[in-house]
């Protein structure tokens, strides 16, 4: 099989459910050609390399002429500019700091584990909400949900408003994920106008925190004054929706595959369910066997690197398979083995350099108390089909619906409002 041909096969929806033997036959050639100015890298050590060298690029404008190197487009620019997740320094680094600098170390090192109590209680919330059902689909009733309500708070959107947010989340979430005989300019016009509106209600925020700051995120990027300066209006509604979409997007899939591969690992549920301190470890090795983000196809090559015995040229287009360097057994033993009790786990989910990912603390914290409590709650879960159905985007991998059986809920909270 050709690379070009294998690359088809790992991007093709028939093996979306495992498509872990095709990455250990691309490892087989460390930078393997694509094709029409593709470069595509699968193992550990190069991709940990490439992700911290300054000859390669986020910003898809330093493409070539006629190299398609973007594998699916979840950004917009029509309607906002790049995010600094598609920038490059120093753009990137201004952005990034003034986005940092109110969301955690080391000017505000307790923002988020000073939410711990507030996510604990939507993830109750949303479990007292299963009642008396003895199956949900956990990705429509818990995993999509949940994410999108804490960046709501985070953000410091109105509670009665936060309806329309999800609204609005889930429209976009949809346009990543095409779905077979649907018209693609249908779908386009229906995300853009979902954005539209996103960028409308968002920009009617930023008026108000201007007017009266709260406590919120939004408000600490539309008020602070710090070494960098200000965001200007155009930055502030480009960063808040890059939290909202890919902080949402990665801990949907984060959540539903840390909860299918307990559900295959009975043995660590036990052990979770019975020792909530094992959910930092557990979610760690999840974010090695199952990342929720498989590959990053928008790096671009800014000079000729010499790789592996391949030059990859200057122009080129570069994807860098995350979820196979994780697999790579010559930096981890028996890859194929989810071990949450895995010593030296410097795993490649969140990325790695200087676009690593920026909510890595949030996901982790939110993936730790969900599983902690789905284990804890659910009486006797398990599988209804396995494998389920998956969602179109390889890049974003994970469950499209995960539809779990269980005896009754454990411990239902009180009535809420």
């Amino acid at each position: 099989m050709t690379h070009e041909e294998l690359l088809r096969q790992i991007l093709s929806y028939d093996n979306r459910a495992d498509p872990y033997p095709l990455y250990s036959e691309l490892r087989r050639t460390p930078v393997a050609q694509g094709g029409d100015g593709l470069f595509v890298v699968s193992t550990y050590g190069e991709i940990k390399g490439l992700l911290h060298d300054p000859r390669v690029s986020s910003d898809a404008r330093n493409l070539s002429p006629g190299v398609a190197g973007v594998l699916l487009p979840d950004e917009d620019t029509s309607v906002l500019p790049p995010s600094f997740l598609r920038l490059d320094p120093p753009e990137h680094d201004r952005l990034r700091r003034m986005t940092m600098r109110p969301f955690g170390p080391p000017e505000t090192p307790r923002r988020i584990n000073d939410m711990r109590g507030e996510l604990a209680g939507i993830v109750s919330g949303l479990i007292d909400a299963f009642g008396d059902r003895k199956q949900v689909d956990l990705v429509d009733d818990f995993s999509y949900p949940f994410p999108v309500t804490v960046i709501c708070r985070l953000l410091g959107v109105p509670r009665e408003d936060e309806a329309r947010f999800h609204t609005w989340a889930d429209t976009i979430a949809a346009g990543l994920d095409p779905v077979p005989g649907q018209d693609p300019e249908e779908r386009r016009r229906v995300t853009q106008r979902a954005r539209t509106e996103l960028g409308a209600y968002l920009s009617q925020l930023i008026d108000e925190r201007g007017d009266a700051p709260g406590d919120d995120l939004l408000s600490a990027l539309v008020n602070q004054q710090g070494p960098d300066g200000r965001m200007s209006r155009m930055e502030v509604l480009s960063t808040a929706s890059l939290l909202l979409i890919a902080g949402h997007e990665t801990t949907v899939n984060l959540i539903t595959n840390g909860m299918l591969t307990l559900l295959r690992n009975p043995e660590v549920l036990k052990r979770l369910r019975a020792d909530p301190r094992l959910a930092g470890p557990v979610v760690e090795e999840l974010l090695r066997f199952e990342p929720p983000v498989h590959l990053l196809p928008q790096r671009t090559v800014l000079a000729d690197i010499d790789l592996c015995g391949t030059t990859i040229t200057k122009g080129s287009a570069l994807w860098l398979v995350l979820a196979s360097g994780n697999r790579d057994p010559r930096r981890f033993a028996d890859p194929d083995l989810f071990d949450p009790d895995r010593e030296d786990n410097q795993h490649l989910g969140f990325g790695s350099g200087i676009h690593a990912c920026f909510g890595a603390p949030l996901a982790r914290l939110e993936a730790q108390i969900a599983l902690t409590e789905l284990v804890r709650r659910l009486d006797e879960p398990r599988l209804v089909e396995d494998p389920p159905p998956y969602r179109r985007n390889a890049v974003l991998r994970g469950p499209r619906h995960l539809n779990i059986a269980f005896d009754g809920v454990r411990d239902r909270g009180l009535d809420r409002d």
